[in-house]
């Protein structure tokens, strides 16, 4: 047993370097969204369409990133997706150059592409490596740790870089952030390609029989992906729309707020995701994941509605994470405050419906690893959907998609996660 544990240190160690990755770059999407509002004159909706155009990439990628995991293995589709993702960098990059809104889409699309694989490889392999359903809940907790720690720097990094000038928030300001990613990408490379990575559910021989069944066959799995595109639609609206909601001039029905205000405001959210997940980590060998669904998928309600009940114009003092690694204040309307919170609920709601949804799947983990990130693409469609809504009646009425979106993940918790397909056979 220790002799496993040891043998299993390196690859863990990659995967949640690969976690980070996968934050940061996808993070960059949230700042991004305030520059291009400025620099093209977006709406609201508009502003969302890169985030889209990074989520949406996971309908086009998840089946196929599934079936790369099944020919050519775990690490070799994690080497084929550092590459894509540094393609997708450097468009981005291109498109500060160029000043153009659609190359900046596509930069954004292409990014989104590998962030589909990379999570197509590091989650269901960090699930099998833990010993039971607990412990696989366990390391994808301390996994999204480490994604947190990138989520938290990218907008408080961005929002630093693009300073208090609105007139010279362009794409180009980012370009010390991208130039830090396009870095670690490379590194990263270097370091994964002379790593050996177990390859758990991958079916060497080819079976000439036809399987009647597959990962859609199980109840629990099918609602699962369900779960999965609302949650991550929920994780990205909440803070997106309330950095619109925050950096939106008076005028405009926002608050007016500083964007470099905002990003540290944003990356407290990003911040008390980590504190969730580590803390998730720590307590996952003990709490199944389904208790810890429905704890969190509850107390998000209230916060949510309590961010929505309140006035505007009640304020608060709020402590925030600086660009600066430090901590500050911050004064902001008391429901900003409680939206942020909600990332203490969102923090550990990915490595519980990923363990439930593919608990006892056995030899169909992997496909189901691919039509699960397929399902990802609700991270831009359900934000894009809400910042139509904010256009049509404000931020605030916005949020009851977020309020929906959760109440489906608590029947999920508390019905939806049980695994009624138990005569399958799955080995």
């Amino acid at each position: 047993m220790n002799t496993q544990k040891k043998n299993y240190a390196l690859p863990i160690a990659m995967m949640f370097a690969l976690f980070f990755m996968i934050a940061f770059v996808t993070g960059l999407q949230n700042p991004m969204g305030v520059i291009v509002k400025n620099q093209f004159g977006a709406s609201n909706l508009l502003s969302q369409l890169g985030n889209l155009a990074n989520f949406i990439a996971y309908a086009f990628m998840g089946i196929p990133a599934g079936m790369l995991l099944q020919k050519i293995g775990y690490k070799k589709t994690a080497l084929s997706a550092i590459i894509v993702g540094f393609s997708g960098v450097a468009i981005t990059l291109l498109s500060g150059q160029v000043a153009s809104f659609g190359v900046y889409l596509l930069g954004a699309f292409v990014s989104g592409l590998a962030m589909c694989m990379l999570n197509a490889v590091v989650n269901p392999l960090l699930n099998g490596l833990g010993s039971n359903e607990k412990k696989g809940n366990q390391l994808l907790q301390f996994g999204g740790t480490i994604n947190s720690i990138g989520a938290t720097i990218a907008p408080v990094l961005v929002g630093y870089l693009m300073g208090a000038n609105e007139a010279t928030r362009t794409i180009a300001k980012a370009n010390p952030a991208l130039f830090l990613v396009m870095g670690i990408f490379v590194l990263t490379f270097l370091v994964l390609y002379f790593v050996t990575i177990p390859e758990p559910h991958i079916t060497k021989q080819k079976e000439k029989v036809k399987d009647k069944h597959s990962a859609l066959s199980f109840r629990h799995f099918v609602l699962g992906m369900i779960a999965i595109f609302i949650y991550v639609g929920v994780e990205v609206g909440i803070p997106n729309i309330a950095n619109l909601f925050m950096t939106t001039s008076l005028i405009d029905g926002g608050l007016g707020i500083d964007p470099t205000i905002a990003g540290t405001v944003v990356g407290t959210y990003w911040f008390l995701m980590l504190i969730g997940r580590f803390t998730g980590g720590i307590f996952g060998a003990r709490i199944s994941g389904k208790s810890m669904l429905i704890s969190v998928t509850s107390l998000g309600l209230v916060f949510v509605l309590l961010a929505m009940l309140i006035p505007t114009d009640s304020m608060i003092n709020m402590p925030v994470f600086k660009s600066d690694i430090s901590f500050g204040f911050a004064q902001v309307p008391l429901n900003i405050m409680f939206l942020i919170l909600c990332g203490l609920c969102t923090s550990v709601m990915w490595g519980s419906i990923f363990s439930l949804a593919t608990s006892g799947l056995g030899k169909y983990t992997a496909a189901a690893s691919g039509l699960f990130m397929m399902m990802v693409c609700g991270g831009g469609i359900l934000p894009a959907f809400q910042g139509w809504i904010a256009d049509m009646a404000g931020y605030i009425t916005s949020y009851w998609i977020v309020f929906a979106g959760i109440a489906y993940m608590l029947f999920y918790a508390l019905y939806g996660s049980k695994n009624v397909n138990l005569d399958i056979k799955t080995e």
